[in-house]
């Protein structure tokens, strides 16, 4: 009878677990992002300071927001110096303080958005590329039935999602008004 060691088989099955999680998160970076409604995300417990915001209904006409405005915001939210903050930070904050997160410039977007009208509009977290080691936050908006990216961290014009390359821009989550998405890839969404 022979003794097979556990120390040696468990930094393969760990290794093995880890690479199929990273795929797993990964998939839906490839392909296109389909948004599935989910009742909770993790992120659930961090979005309590800034759930108003996310609630927050479109006033307004909708014809009312241009690309040329929501550019105008992104260059305005783009300006302000990176400063990293643990949580959420409000719109007031973001444009009182000396320096805000992604987190913080994409729930300013997102609220001068849907003050001004625009419907279709969600706050995204996941990763700016698959290789990425930390989260990111951003915008997506559907307007004329073209999917743009608002990202006024990184980028100081919005583009086409169909634009982007496959391993940028990766949702995990989404957030629109009272409705939490988990993102998946379309193809997975037809075949179900």
């Amino acid at each position: 009878m022979g003794i097979i060691s556990l120390s040696r088989l468990l930094p393969r099955r760990f290794a093995l677990l880890l690479g199929t999680a990273i795929c797993v998160f990964c998939a839906s970076c490839f392909g296109d992002p389909a948004f599935l409604a989910v009742r909770s995300t993790p992120y659930d417990g961090q979005m309590n300071r800034i759930r108003p915001i996310l609630q927050t209904s479109a006033a307004g006409k909708a014809t009312g927001v241009s690309l040329r405005l929501v550019n105008h915001w992104i260059e305005d939210l783009r300006a302000i110096p990176y400063g990293f903050s643990h949580q959420w930070k409000t719109p007031l904050e973001v444009e009182t303080e000396p320096t805000a997160d992604c987190k913080g410039k994409a729930v300013t977007l997102y609220e001068r958005m849907r003050r001004s009208g625009a419907t279709n509009v969600r706050l995204v977290i996941g990763k700016r590329t698959a290789a990425s080691r930390s989260t990111h936050a951003w915008v997506e908006w559907i307007a004329s039935d073209t999917n743009y990216i608002l990202d006024p961290t990184i980028n100081w014009m919005a583009f086409r999602a169909d634009e982007v390359a496959r391993d940028n821009y990766c949702p995990y989550y989404a957030y629109s008004g009272n409705h939490k998405f988990c993102a998946t890839t379309a193809t997975l969404v037809a075949k179900n």
